[in-house]
């Protein structure tokens, strides 16, 4: 598809050490600050999800029950990754076990579209890349690109929605995948042909 990722999109050093701190106020009993690391990191791991499950509800709910899982585990994180590395993958673990719970869902009828995509910042940040779809209204571009996704196999969205998507790098996503770097842009090219050829009435 010829998406470049948007590398300012990956939190940098200070996040990772703001992160940390409020790590360790929620393991000493603050309470809150385990709220704001949920308010720092919801947007990106529900984007994440949104994209790996292609309905709004389910996004919504296995959200919930990843920072649920988080901050149940929370004492069980070492510091050795990031704590969005960390994260990601209990949120990755997460819906690719709901996923393979159900499978009552292969692509997107038009009752699961977003009536307000107009606002949605995912799909805004997707239309401005150079993709096949660039041209395309953001109404149509969600209805296509969602089902679309939806026709990809676990590990092969995973990735796409990863990099193309969230733009992560092909390193953390190797790291969070436990696959090497060279799978991952295997795996991403594979996603882009297969994309391009479900979204080529909309190419340039």
């Amino acid at each position: 598809m010829g998406v470049e990722a948007d590398q300012t999109a990956q939190p940098g050093p200070s996040t990772a050490a703001e992160d940390a701190a409020l790590v360790e106020r929620v393991r000493a009993g603050d309470l809150a600050a385990f709220d704001d690391l949920v308010r720092r990191h919801h947007g990106r791991i529900y984007g994440l999800v949104y994209h790996m499950t292609g309905h709004r509800q389910d996004a919504e709910d296995l959200v919930q029950s990843i920072f649920m899982k988080a901050f149940r585990s929370l004492d069980r994180f070492r510091g050795q990754s990031a704590f969005y590395t960390w994260l990601y993958r209990i949120a990755i673990n997460a819906t690719l076990n709901f996923r393979q719970r159900s499978r009552r869902r292969q692509g997107l009828s038009l009752d699961d579209v977003d009536r307000n995509i107009e606002t949605d910042p995912e799909y805004v940040a997707l239309a401005a890349r150079n993709s096949p779809v660039r041209d395309a209204s953001l109404v149509e571009l969600q209805r296509r690109l969602n089902a679309a996704l939806q026709t990809l196999s676990e590990k092969h969205r995973t990735v796409v929605v990863l990099h193309d998507v969230q733009g992560m790098p092909h390193e953390e996503i190797a790291r969070l995948m436990g696959c090497s770097v060279g799978t991952v842009r295997s795996r991403i090219f594979y996603a882009r042909r297969l994309l391009q050829n479900e979204l080529a009435e909309f190419a340039p």
